[in-house]
Order: structure tokens, then C-alpha cells, then sequence
């Protein structure tokens, strides 16, 4: 697999790509909604919920966590995790605007 070569593509669309990819895997669409429905943050029982082994939780929290749509305190041992309602409000923002494009009446083929 090569290379993307995100540098040729403007900002707004590597952002959009970034946040696509977010939804591109069930367990982190899981974790979102299970962070959403529980409306706070939650410490440890996300691998219980979702059903995957800690390491694979760690690693979609982490991914979560680096685009900013959750973050993320230490309580004592542990990371409790919750929505960043801010970036999360941005994210849909760009998303509502790429994805609210109109398909013209002409048909293309």
C-alpha cells in the first residue's frame, strides 16, 4: 500500500478524510455512541460494553483522542474518557457542510 500523500490535498479535505475515518470502524462508532448514551466520562468498562480486548479498546480510544472528539482525565490508575463536545460540535460542522453539497437536476451519464 503506498503512501497517501496528504500534502496535495487542501486542508478541508484532509480534515474531512480524518473525520471519515473515524466512522471506517464499528468499534469506534461503538465507543462514541456508548460514550453519548452514558452522557459522562467513563474510567473502565468500555471493554466490558464493547466486547474487545483492552489493548483494542486502548487503540481506538487513542485514535479518538488524537482528532480531538474525546478527551480524556487520570483518575488515579485509570483514564476516564468523554465527548469533547467542542471539537465534536466543529466535526459536525465540517462534515454537515461536505456532506449537504446539492446534486444538480442534469444527469451525468
Amino acid at each position: 500500500m503506498g503512501l497517501v500523500k496528504t500534502e496535495i490535498f487542501n486542508e478541508q479535505q484532509n480534515e474531512i478524510a480524518l473525520f471519515a475515518k473515524v466512522f471506517g470502524h464499528p468499534a469506534r462508532v461503538a465507543i462514541l455512541q456508548h460514550l453519548f448514551k452514558i452522557d459522562t466520562c467513563i474510567c473502565g468498562d468500555l471493554v466490558i460494553e464493547i466486547g474487545l480486548a483492552q489493548s483494542t479498546i486502548s487503540q481506538h480510544l487513542r485514535e479518538l483522542k488524537q482528532l480531538g472528539l474525546i478527551k480524556g482525565n487520570i483518575e488515579g490508575t485509570s483514564v476516564c474518557y468523554c465527548i469533547h463536545k467542542e471539537n465534536w460540535m466543529q466535526m459536525k460542522k465540517v462534515m454537515h457542510q461536505f456532506l449537504d453539497q446539492d446534486i444538480s437536476d442534469e444527469t451525468c451519464c
